[in-house]
């Protein structure tokens, strides 16, 4: 069904990508070693809808769009799936650089496999962006020269979402988190939010990651806490899971608020407007907020059965045309050669596209541009599909990611 996010959509999604990619290298054959990006993400795990088919799908377009203007340079995409396991991605990301002459890989849904990934590139010096890893350590103590951040972090997230509710009186916070990297760093940076803003955790409980559906004796925790809110420090499916749930055990209905820390627009979709309505979250793009945003929503929505792109999506299709501006600035011959070479031929590159607008890299690897405040809809004031978000403030970009002199990456130490 048109605007249904289903595993029918993502399969059909990842064919119609792949064919798409697949007779580049025919075209190639004449020609010396040409750019390979691989897209290493979750296709039909609990960041799928978030990732998955849509970001292979974002990355597609970049490549299309560029060789509009820019056919002598020849790009070839590949994709694959991590199952959202450290060990696959790894071992998927070395074959990748040692065996298929990848030079960039892309998304990367796992914090631990992205730290992973980020040293592997620099040992090989070839190079990543992780648009879909959210852990803010990739550009703190896990930087490195070879990788960037781009979209989201979990500092940036939560920072707008948890002062926010603070000064609306959710002073005593109790988080349920995914119990791995991404969860931790999420849950860390948002307490520290809390305390900033004058407010106290009084608990937490961490859910093993991934597997967990039953959220129950979790949000028991949470309600017997007496927190005034309940922060889920997870993403994608848990994070739906989660707010349903919620609403099992009459969390809201007892007076306590619930703060999705990394909520998107197709977690949205998946919880529905009912359930979700007055929730407030921070995205990096909105499809509707623009008409730099719209009419990339509307070119994509005709390739993904009407299912509107999310941040990340959109984050594939600004990653990726950046990295090929710079590879085209530098030639791809110097840029096959060196990773590290074309990430600093990237950070020495104002960023600019309708998607993200302007925006810069920093010495630590992190993109920074405009974050925005949203408030999710009632489902009457919805008026088409994924008509969800009101805005409420921009964040600027020099406002909106974490001081780099407070991450911790040896690279901006003095």
């Amino acid at each position: 069904m048109k605007g249904t996010l289903d595993r029918r959509t993502f399969l059909s999604a990842a064919t119609a990508t792949a064919a798409a990619s697949a007779t580049s290298p025919r075209r190639a054959r004449a020609q010396q070693r040409p750019i390979r990006i691989g897209v290493l993400t979750d296709m039909a795990g609990a960041y799928a809808a978030n990732t998955g088919p849509g970001s292979v799908l974002g990355a597609q377009m970049a490549i299309e769009d560029f060789a509009r203007s820019h056919p002598e340079l020849k790009v070839e995409l590949v994709q694959a799936d991590l199952l959202l396991k450290p060990d696959v991605a790894v071992a998927i990301a070395g074959g990748w650089y040692d065996n298929q002459d990848v030079d960039l890989i892309t998304d990367v849904p796992l914090s631990s496999a992205a730290f992973a990934i980020g040293d592997m590139a620099r040992a090989k010096d070839k190079a990543a962006i992780f648009t879909g890893g959210a852990s803010a350590d990739i550009t703190g103590s896990r930087c490195g020269p070879n990788h960037l951040h781009w979209v989201y972090d979990t500092w940036s997230m939560p920072h707008g979402v948890v002062d926010a509710t603070v000064k609306e009186g959710g002073d005593t916070w109790f988080f349920i988190t995914a119990d791995y990297a991404f969860g931790h760093a999420l849950e860390s940076d948002s307490a520290k939010f809390v305390a900033a803003a004058g407010g106290k955790v009084l608990g937490r409980a961490r859910a093993p990651f991934p597997g967990t559906t039953d959220f129950s004796s979790y949000l028991v925790q949470a309600k017997a806490s007496g927190a005034k809110v309940v922060g889920f420090a997870n993403g994608g499916g848990d994070t739906v899971n989660c707010i349903k749930q919620s609403a099992e055990f009459g969390i809201t209905k007892g007076g306590q608020k619930i703060a999705g820390l990394l909520f998107l627009l197709h977690d949205v979709h998946g919880v529905g407007l009912q359930a979700a309505q007055g929730v407030m979250l921070t995205e990096p793009f909105y499809w509707n907020l623009n008409d730099g945003t719209r009419a990339f929503a509307k070119r994509f929505m005709a390739r993904f059965n009407g299912v509107a792109p999310g941040s990340i999506h959109a984050g594939q299709y600004s990653a990726v045309t950046h990295y090929l501006k710079a590879v085209r600035a530098m030639g791809p011959d110097k840029a096959k050669a060196s990773g590290r070479a074309v990430i600093e031929q990237m950070k020495a590159m104002p960023t600019d596209d309708p998607l993200f607008g302007k925006g810069a890299i920093r010495k630590d690897g992190r993109v920074i541009h405009d974050l925005y405040l949203f408030e999710v809809k009632a489902p009457d004031q919805s008026r088409m599909p994924f008509d969800y978000y009101t805005l409420k403030r921009t964040v600027p970009a020099a406002e909106a990611f974490r001081p780099m002199d407070q991450g911790g990456c040896k690279m901006v130490q003095s």
